[in-house]
């Protein structure tokens, strides 16, 4: 079998009519620019095939007046591009990583991981701090994030600030920060404002030892019917390996973990040299509990392989044939023997708690 996905284009290219892929999408203007680029990248392989968006709302686009924690979907923002591809009125889906489960519903797969962009968190500030940092701003201001990783970790770094849910897409977060005076400061991937083009709002990049990242943050997943393998082969030419291996890794320590955006888990992870290197921790609510290690594993890149029929070719939800299934099997080695090790520690008792304290609130 090819990796190269050139087989899956042919046939169709040099019919009469020109094939075309249906690509699903949420909305929002940062789904629609990620979706776009993702589009981009295949018609380059591909310049005989043309490509139809269709965009759709989820759930976590409709609801926005609770936190995400507390909503207790894991596919808030992906059941209904899921949905659509059951039904197969779309042949793939453009998804932001970190949004999908580390567990997939049967039947779904990720074809193609892209490379990533920055993974970091950015911080934005309102007009009236713009040149402070989130350690000089005034005591007892008010910072916004959606997410319980990101505030664990800054109430521990910076005990002075107060942090409150803040929901919406990018756009409505930027305007509630600039219109209403409630927040000082919010807190947002950095990818996402540099796919928007809104580098110039960066006050701020948290680095690891401040704010560790989601699992698969600023990388872009194509989701698929599993048994496709036609548009496997397709989209498998997007594959970006260290992307894919570093993933891997932070994905298989989340699901080992069997953390999930109701519990502050977060991960840093690095490929040099042969290696690849992945920090993970997990926190309580406020911060003022965690645990944190770091392993590494030689990771071979180098050789193509194929696999045959007896293996199961996804790994955490991934399907990677056109890259090394020894390279992708340590990397996820990696993430579960870190788990382990945080689990072995007594991490579980902080998920718990966590978990717990989430759902009474």
């Amino acid at each position: 079998m090819s990796g190269n996905g050139n087989g899956a284009a042919t046939a169709e290219e040099n019919g009469p009519n020109m094939r075309v892929i249906r690509v699903g999408t949420r909305k929002s203007q940062l789904a629609r620019i990620q979706t776009d680029s993702v589009v981009a990248m295949l018609k380059a392989f591909y310049p005989g095939l043309q490509f139809e968006i269709v965009a759709m709302s989820t759930t976590g686009d409709k609801i926005l007046d609770t936190a995400l924690s507390k909503i207790g979907e894991k596919s808030l923002f992906t059941k209904e591009l899921e949905h659509a591809l059951e039904k197969n009125e779309v042949d793939l889906v453009v998804h932001s990583l970190k949004d999908l489960p580390t567990v997939l519903p049967p039947g779904f797969t990720i074809g193609a991981i892209c490379k990533r962009e920055n993974p970091y968190d950015a911080v934005v500030f309102h007009p009236k701090f713009v040149g402070k940092t989130l350690e000089t701003l005034p005591e007892k201001s008010v910072v916004g994030t959606s997410s319980l990783r990101r505030a664990a970790q800054l109430q521990r770094k910076f005990p002075h600030l107060e942090f409150k849910s803040i929901r919406g897409n990018l756009n409505t977060r930027l305007r509630k920060l600039d219109e209403l005076q409630e927040f000082s400061a919010i807190i947002l991937a950095a990818a996402g404002l540099q796919r928007m083009g809104w580098q110039h709002r960066v006050g701020q990049i948290l680095h690891p030892e401040e704010c560790m990242y989601a699992v698969g943050q600023g990388a872009l997943g194509v989701e698929v019917r599993a048994n496709d393998q036609d548009m496997l082969d397709l989209v498998g030419v997007l594959h970006d390996p260290e992307t894919l291996l570093r993933c891997i890794a932070e994905r298989a320590f989340l699901r080992h973990l069997e953390g999930g955006c109701s519990v502050p888990v977060a991960v840093h992870t690095a490929m040099k040299d042969g290696q690849l290197y992945l920090t993970g921790g997990v926190w309580s609510l406020d911060g003022s509990d965690s645990m944190q290690e770091t392993m590494q594993a030689t990771i071979r890149v180098t050789a193509q392989h194929e696999d045959g029929p007896e293996d199961d070719p996804q790994l955490v939800g991934i399907t990677a044939r056109n890259i090394p299934r020894e390279a992708q099997l340590a990397a996820e080695n990696l993430g579960i023997s870190l788990a382990s090790l945080l689990l072995n520690k007594g991490a579980k008792n902080i998920l718990d708690v966590a978990r717990q304290l989430n759902d009474a609130h």
